[in-house]
C-alpha cells in the first residue's frame, strides 16, 4: 500500500474513533482497539466499552461501562499496575480517566480531566506510585494511585501519541513534533528536547543506559539518559511501531513492510528486506524464539531470530494494534473484521475467537 494512503487510513481511524463519541449508541467496534492482559484476561478497549475476555474460554467476563455512553469512547491501550488496578481512558466529552478492578470491572475512581483539550491515544506509565497519564494536548498529566492530580501537569509539546517508558529512573516521552524528551520525576527536570528528525508515534525502547526509539525520520537512535544521542540504524521508510529489543539484537520494522535485525554491539545490519504483505504499524513481539509481525493486511507472520518464517495466519481486516502475549497465548485485535480479538498459539492454531454480544 502507497505509504500516503496508509498514513491517511490511519488518521481517518482516530478522526472516526473521535467522531463516534458523538453518536447515540457509541457501541461500534469500527475503531482502532487497545489491548493488555494478564495471566486470566485480555482487555480490549474498543468504543464505547473495556472488554474483559477469559483466556481459556474466549468469553466476555465484564464491560465497563454496563450500558454505552455518547462519553465514553476508548481506544487507548488498558494498564495493569502493581497494586490491582486496571487503569483506562475515555476520549469522550469529559476525558475521562478512570481505575477498574480488573477482577470485577467495578469502578474504583474516576477523574473527569475537565482541563485536559485533547486526547487520550496513549498509556499512562506507574512508576514509583505515581500515574503519568500523556495527552494529545502536549501535556502530561500526574496522579497519584487514587486519581488525585498529585502535581501540575508536565508541559511537553507536540501531539503525545505513545506511552512513556523509564529505565526506572527517568522518563522517556516521545511526541510527534520529531522531540523526545527526558524527564527526572524526582526533581522534575526536563532535558532539551532531542529532535529525532521525525514524528515518533511510539514509545521509545529502554536499553542499557537509555533508550531505542524509531521515527518517520527512517531511523532508529539510541539515546543515552544524558542526552547524548546517534542513529545507529535506518529504514526504507518511516517507522511507526516500537522496536523490540532481545539479547544485543533489535527488531524492527517500517511502513513499507520491511522487517529488519540488528547486531547492536557490531553496529550492522543481522539481515533486512524481510517482507510480508503489507505495511507494519503494530509493534514487533518477542516471544522465546519467535518474533511476531502484524500487518496492515491483516495477517500474522511468526519469524525466527534468522528471519525464517515459522508460520503465517490471516486474521483478517486490518491490525494496526500491536499482538499481546498472554499465557500461552499470542492475542491479536484487528480493525475491521469480523471479529475483535483472536487468539493463536506459538504454532499458529487459532484458540478461539471474540465477538462482543450486542
Amino acid at each position: 500500500m502507497n505509504m500516503k494512503k496508509l498514513t491517511l487510513i490511519i488518521l481517518l481511524a482516530f478522526s472516526a474513533i473521535v467522531l463516534s463519541a458523538c453518536g447515540s449508541n457509541g457501541a461500534a467496534l469500527n475503531n482502532w482497539p487497545g489491548l493488555a492482559a494478564d495471566a486470566a484476561r485480555a482487555y480490549l478497549a474498543a468504543g464505547s466499552f473495556i472488554y474483559a475476555v477469559d483466556l481459556e474460554t474466549g468469553r466476555e467476563v465484564w464491560r465497563y461501562p454496563a450500558e454505552s455512553d455518547s462519553k465514553h469512547i476508548y481506544f487507548a491501550t488498558p494498564v495493569l499496575t502493581s497494586d490491582g488496578q486496571l487503569l483506562i481512558s475515555s476520549e469522550g466529552s469529559n476525558h475521562a480517566f478512570t481505575s477498574v478492578d480488573p477482577e470485577t470491572g467495578k469502578e474504583n475512581w474516576i477523574e473527569p480531566f475537565a482541563g485536559a483539550k485533547g486526547a487520550w491515544v496513549a498509556s499512562p506509565l506507574v512508576l514509583n506510585e505515581t500515574i503519568y497519564a500523556p495527552n494529545t494536548d502536549g501535556f502530561v498529566y500526574v496522579l497519584d494511585m487514587k486519581g488525585a492530580p498529585s502535581r501540575a501537569p508536565i508541559e511537553i509539546g507536540g501531539a503525545l501519541w505513545s506511552a512513556p517508558t523509564t529505565d526506572g529512573t527517568n522518563i522517556y516521552v516521545t511526541s510527534l513534533d520529531h522531540q523526545l524528551h527526558i524527564i527526572d520525576p524526582a526533581t522534575e527536570f526536563q532535558s532539551d528536547p532531542i529532535d529525532l528528525g521525525g514524528a515518533a508515534p511510539s514509545s521509545p525502547s529502554v536499553a542499557a543506559d537509555g533508550v531505542y526509539v524509531g521515527s518517520f525520520a527512517s531511523t532508529i537512535e539510541y539515546v543515552q539518559s544524558s542526552g547524548r544521542h546517534e542513529v545507529v540504524a535506518e529504514a526504507a521508510n518511516w517507522i511507526w511501531g516500537a522496536p523490540a529489543l532481545k539479547s544485543g539484537t533489535l527488531y524492527y520494522a517500517d511502513l513499507t513492510g520491511n522487517v529488519y535485525s540488528f547486531d547492536i554491539e557490531k553496529r550492522k545490519q543481522n539481515w533486512g528486506g524481510v517482507k510480508p504483505d503489507g505495511p507494519v504499524v503494530a509493534n514487533l513481539l518477542i516471544v522465546g524464539d519467535h518474533i511476531y509481525v502484524a500487518t496492515e493486511a491483516g495477517t500474522l507472520v511468526a519469524l525466527d531470530p534468522e528471519s525464517k518464517v515459522l508460520w503465517e495466519k490471516a486474521v483478517g481486516g486490518k491490525i494496526y494494534t500491536s499482538p499481546v502475549a498472554a499465557s500461552d497465548l499470542i492475542l491479536v485485535a484487528p480493525y475491521q473484521a469480523e471479529f475483535a480479538l483472536a487468539a493463536y498459539d506459538a504454532e499458529g492454531k487459532q484458540a478461539w475467537t471474540f465477538t462482543p454480544a450486542k
